[in-house]
């Protein structure tokens, strides 16, 4: 069925998320939220739905930067995981979806390739883009590489070869937006109306620091395969710097970590319980740790630790826009972090200026709204 819609009002959009943005509390919501907020500045009227499984209550914080936001409930039949779309696709969908973007005449805009299950039962004649938050099959592919549990092992691999397939669903959008140089270059061999935006996150200004710090800090979502092997990884480079404390800062994950530091004194664990929390450990760490095991996205820990702390170190599958590459420290193996930690730890923190010109260009949030206004616009019939 196909639904014609005509005389579009100017600056309204449907956002489709693959959760709900609010909290802004983990990875890819932030994005998402950050990005309606900026929107919303610019004028934009924001019809937001949502497919969640816990995160059900609309705050006022969304309400507020939003004109509707709809809830729907994913369905998560284990009979899907037959299907030949992936699960996350296939448990993305509903009958009222259809009805409400349908209620209200504007473009379409789909946060992550999971949230892209309305093509699969509606014809839409208005112009569709896409965010892509992964290219998927290669996500599960590290996802398949860092799991350990044998049917998570299975599950992911299936998925590989279904997103493998589902992918070429992105010659369907009027633009993809990326976010990584990588993920552009890739998507480029499938669609040539793709384009690089840098994530949206929220901070407005660099935090301007002394120039020494108290610690290294690692901090990331424990359950996730790729981040406990980070953890792990990292645990075995401050056995080797048993002078310099590391703090492991998360709100799950601590029956992973404290077996693998109980005899190590200069490693500890703090559950985290707050933002609040979080920018204090920030505040004071003097070195930021972060890797990943998987080449996918930007990730916001590095974007963070680069506005609310001092150095950082990285291997080069946090980021690969050169621009904020040129801002960390960059590390490849585990002897390249014991050397880099132990030439930062005495080393002042003197970054201030340099960061905050290139920050304030490359990540302000409201001159990549802009930009992605005027794509809306010049993409628009």
């Amino acid at each position: 069925m196909l639904f014609l819609f005509t005389a579009m009002p100017t600056k309204t959009l449907h956002i489709i998320s693959f959760d709900n943005p609010y909290p802004a509390n983990y990875g890819g919501v932030i994005d998402v939220f950050y990005k309606i907020k900026s929107l919303h500045a610019l004028g934009y009227r924001i019809y937001l739905h949502c497919f969640v499984d816990q995160r059900t209550t609309v705050h006022p914080e969304l309400q507020a930067i939003t004109k509707e936001v709809y809830l729907y409930q994913k369905n998560r039949n284990p009979l899907f995981l037959l299907s030949s779309l992936p699960f996350a696709v296939k448990s993305r969908y509903h009958r009222e979806l259809v009805a409400n973007i349908k209620a209200v005449e504007a473009p379409i805009w789909f946060e992550g390739l999971q949230s892209t299950m309305l093509l699969q039962r509606a014809d839409l004649a208005v112009p569709k883009y896409l965010r892509l938050h992964n290219i998927e099959s290669n996500f599960y592919a590290g996802m398949y590489r860092s799991e350990a549990l044998g049917i998570k092992k299975f599950l992911y691999f299936l998925e590989i070869g279904k997103y493998a397939k589902y992918e070429r669903q992105l010659q369907k959008f009027n633009q993809v937006l990326t976010l990584s140089m990588h993920e552009n270059e890739v998507v480029q061999s499938w669609t040539k109306s793709v384009s690089y935006l840098p994530v949206f996150h929220g901070n407005t200004a660099v935090v301007h620091h002394t120039a020494k710090g108290n610690y290294a800090l690692y901090h990331g979502d424990l359950r996730l395969p790729d981040n406990r092997k980070a953890v792990q990884f990292l645990i075995q480079v401050f056995k080797a710097i048993p002078d310099y404390q590391l703090i492991i800062a998360s709100s799950s994950g601590e029956e992973v970590v404290a077996p693998l530091i109980r005899t190590l004194s200069n490693v500890v664990f703090e559950s985290l319980t707050s933002e609040a929390q979080l920018e204090r450990l920030l505040h004071h760490a003097h070195i930021n740790v972060m890797l990943s095991f998987q080449q996918s996205g930007t990730k916001l820990k590095v974007i963070n630790a680069l506005f609310k702390s001092r150095f950082c170190v990285i291997n080069d599958n946090m980021v690969d826009d050169k621009r904020i590459l040129a801002l960390c420290e960059r590390a490849t193996n585990e002897a390249a972090f014991v050397a880099k930690i132990n030439e930062l730890k005495g080393l002042p923190y003197l970054d201030n200026d340099r960061r905050t010109a290139v920050l304030n260009e490359v990540l302000n949030d409201t001159k990549n709204a802009e930009k992605l206004v005027a794509l809306l616009e010049s993409s628009a019939p």
